[in-house]
């Protein structure tokens, strides 16, 4: 982002970014238990975010790892119950929709694995390995899903999905690639383009617009 504060923390309309995301999962009765897995340089400053708020769903504050799925996998140790639907979502999508959620749980309880997505609308290629620089294919675009967060899972079996990589050194991208390397098939849900992540300044400036709009209704 350029600036010096995480991006969890900047201001978006006047509110933390942080706050805005947890806002959107506290507020639904479904959900039991929140646990925010941050940096550990951070961790004071989130627990002192979520007195001020009142997050009472939130059960602990825990230090992240160094990849993504270490991260989730510390997440997942100081959850207070092994059974029913868990979800992952990044701190920096604080416009998640209530149906999104909703549509999520609903489907990672009837399938074991869920994700929400929206179709890719621009043309993807893959760059040539022998000729960088260059592309070597066009992938069919009607296929794609650009995936987004919460993604949702039957609770042992993330467990164990993030059991198994940490003996084998895999590495995935989400945790719903790491459903897939033990074979489950993954439902996905329609999201929305206003779920967006923010991660550039530019990202920023959107999401204070779609904020915006939505207030306005």
């Amino acid at each position: 982002m350029g600036v010096g504060t995480p991006k969890q923390f900047l201001s978006l309309g006047g509110v933390p970014v942080l706050e805005r995301t947890i806002a959107a999962f506290h507020s639904i009765r479904a959900v039991r238990e929140i646990v925010l897995v941050v940096p550990a340089g951070c961790i004071p400053r989130t627990r002192a975010l979520v007195r001020r708020a009142g997050f009472s769903k939130v059960s602990d504050v825990v230090e992240g790892g160094r990849e993504r799925q270490s991260s989730v996998f510390n997440g997942l140790t100081r959850c207070s119950f092994r059974s029913g639907v868990v979800l992952v979502h990044d701190a920096v999508r604080p416009l998640v929709g209530r149906r999104t959620i909703m549509s999520v749980i609903r489907a990672a309880g009837r399938y074991g694995a869920a994700v929400a997505g929206i179709p890719v609308k621009d043309t993807i290629k893959i760059e040539s390995q022998k000729r960088p620089g260059f592309y070597a294919r066009t992938l069919r675009r009607e296929e794609l899903w650009a995936v987004q967060t919460p993604q949702g899972f039957a609770f042992p079996l993330l467990w164990d999905a993030h059991r198994k990589v940490r003996s084998s050194g895999f590495i995935g991208t989400d945790d719903a690639s790491l459903v897939e390397r033990m074979g489950t098939p993954v439902r996905i849900v329609p999201g929305t383009g206003t779920n967006i992540k923010i991660t550039t300044p530019d990202d920023r400036k959107l999401a204070e617009i779609l904020l915006r709009k939505r207030q306005r209704g």
